[in-house]
């Protein structure tokens, strides 16, 4: 309804603008150019974040001072706070980073964003940039038509920048020919009144342009051509600083409940950072005139000033906060709880990494793990143990002798609600990521799919073995109980051995193998001592065929659970992996050991 209401309401403003003066065409084109330019400029490192990105945030995240930094940097690189948050939120969605680590990249993005204003007031004003412009907007232009996927990134950034410069170059010409038929300063707010004022259109102004970054630029062009007064334009800068939360509101509305802590944690640091320029403003100026005579700026070069102080009030929003950080996680998730319900539902599967491959396919894996997790749980309760008592120190012996008279569960029932939701979501989910077919990427993907596969299907061999679990595990003949037995410590030994394994940093493929030789160590079958129980008259036949069959499904359950580890728990590296898959044990060398033993 607002949306309705809104756009209309701005076109009409437009228009009105256009038909009265030409200056303000060339403004409000200048700004134009400016936003499509931050869109090219954002497309054009979105090419770049299909790997490379993913891995540096994952490296770079794990302290706070370190996530801090990332946010810096990201920003000060790609010039838009806007497209760091929407990242941050979407790799905190796909669960590549913590709240905390989330929280830090979004403190840094905001004092990152400063160096925008400092090229601009610094560079943008005093060159005539439109000179530097052309160039890149013709190199820009040709490589964003190449096929190459780097190229065209390339591309994308240079018309970007070019764009960018364009922007400013109009909004500046316009600005200085506006002045000649309106003087908007006369129109300026002096003291607290004009504060609040002017904070508020600042925050109308970055939320209808959706840049905090274009906002700024516009304020310092009509700094510059002394459209506005020095006191209203850091007023401005306020209200630019708080709207740009809008956009993290916006991209977090597709993201999960940690998104939107994310961009609740963006609006209190924002909002609060404000309230404290707004409160010492005295203050501020006055830190900035000390900053400004010792660092060489001069008393009326009020865009340079507006540089400093944007840096300044940032800077100390986020030495007040950081100390806080802990408390806010804390806050945040007591306020935005995630929907509790019977049925499980994806935690990793966000919409908005979708467009880089890296991350979504982490997500996926992540996924994958929470689906192997319920799956875990659904073959515990099979066993009649608890999840947690087979990873505990317990001896397995023990919990499985705690029920001999073991209870049915309806696997369907916890399938339905544990397995099939989430498996259904991997495989939409995985149809949506766009990746090359003969990139490691694509061969990734096909080992997660596998390894789901997998996952379910040791899920409905279990269905398959309860039966005869539940009924041999009171039967008279002494044997077959303990046959059935033994199955139910070899599954629970398994889980334990995954468990483990899953937790060692150290795992490769090779350390499978000694789980491989396990297994067939305990297989009846291949063991020989089905035979003997047939030959000794310990088991009927039918007993035997019993054996028999369940002894298959123990063996399927057990090759599609390791298999399922190898590929998620294992950190891929396609060299490597080959390696490992060359080294591994096959059958016939596990049947030669076990015959040598």
């Amino acid at each position: 309804m607002l949306r309705k209401v809104l756009l209309p309401s701005i076109l009409l403003m437009l228009a009105y603008g256009f038909w009265i003066s030409s200056d303000f065409k060339e403004i409000a084109a200048g700004v134009a150019i400016f936003l499509f330019g931050m869109l090219s400029l954002e497309e054009g490192f979105k090419a770049f974040t299909g790997g490379a990105l993913e891995r540096i945030l994952r490296r770079t995240t794990d302290k706070l001072w370190k996530s801090l930094s990332f946010g810096i940097v990201s920003t000060s690189i790609m010039q838009s706070s806007s497209l760091v948050s929407v990242l941050t939120i979407s790799f905190l969605s796909a669960g590549l980073i913590s709240l905390a680590d989330g929280i830090g990249i979004i403190f840094g993005a905001n004092l990152g964003t400063t160096t925008g204003a400092w090229l601009v007031a610094g560079f943008g004003l005093k060159v005539k940039i439109s000179a530097y412009a052309m160039p890149m907007l013709v190199f820009g232009i040709i490589l964003v038509f190449q096929t190459s996927k780097s190229l065209k990134g390339i591309g994308y950034v240079l018309s970007g920048l070019g764009f960018l410069f364009l922007g400013i170059h109009y909004m500046k010409e316009g600005f200085e020919a506006f002045k000649d038929g309106i003087d908007l300063v006369s129109y300026a707010v002096p003291g607290v009144k004009g504060l609040f004022i002017f904070t508020v259109i600042g925050i109308f102004a970055t939320v209808v342009m959706q840049s905090s970054h274009a906002t700024l630029v516009l304020i310092i062009t009509a700094l510059a051509a002394q459209q506005i007064s020095y006191q209203n334009a850091l007023a401005l800068a306020i209200g630019a600083n708080v709207g740009t939360t809008v956009t993290a509101i916006l991209g977090a509305m597709s993201s999960n409940v940690a998104g939107r802590r994310l961009a609740g944690a963006h609006l209190i640091f924002n909002v609060i950072t404000g309230l404290i320029a707004i409160v010492f403003m005295n203050q501020f100026i006055a830190s900035v005139n000390f900053v400004s005579n010792n660092v060489g700026i001069t008393e009326t070069d009020f865009t340079l000033k507006l540089a400093v102080f944007h840096t300044l009030f940032n800077l100390v929003g986020i030495l007040v906060m950081l100390p806080f950080v802990g408390h806010l996680v804390t806050f945040l998730e007591r306020l935005l709880r995630g929907k509790v319900k019977d049925i499980s539902e994806p935690h990793y599967l966000s919409e908005a990494v979708l467009e880089m491959p890296d991350a979504a396919i982490e997500a996926l894996r992540k996924e994958a793990d929470h689906l192997f997790k319920n799956a875990s749980h659904v073959i515990a309760l099979t066993l009649n143990i608890k999840l947690d008592d087979i990873h505990s120190n317990a001896k397995l012996a023990d919990l499985v002798d705690r029920k001999n008279r073991m209870v049915a569960i309806d696997i369907d029932e916890y399938y339905d609600a544990h397995i099939k939701p989430l498996y259904n979501a991997i495989v939409a989910y995985i149809s949506k990521i766009r990746i090359d077919d003969n990139s490691d990427q694509h061969a990734r993907l096909y080992d997660l799919r596998t390894a789901c596969r997998y996952i379910v299907e040791a899920v409905k061999d279990m269905k398959h073995l309860q039966k005869n679990l539940i009924s041999f595990s009171t039967s008279d003949n002494v044997t077959i109980k303990r046959e059935y037995r033994v199955m139910r410590i070899q599954i629970a030994s398994l889980l334990r051995r995954i468990e483990q394994l899953r937790t060692d940093e150290n795992m490769t493929s090779l350390s499978l193998d000694e789980l491989k030789v396990e297994v067939e160590r305990n297989d009846i079958l291949a063991s020989g001592a089905l035979d003997q129980l047939i030959r000794g008259n310990l088991i009927t036949a039918d007993m035997a065929t019993s054996l028999i069959n369940d002894s298959a499904y123990v063996r399927d359950v057990t090759d599609d659970l390791i298999e399922t580890i190898r590929t998620l728990f294992i950190p891929y590296d396609p060299e490597l992996k080959k390696i490992e898959d060359d080294m591994a044990l096959l059958k016939d060398e596990i049947e030669a050991i076990l015959e040598k033993k």
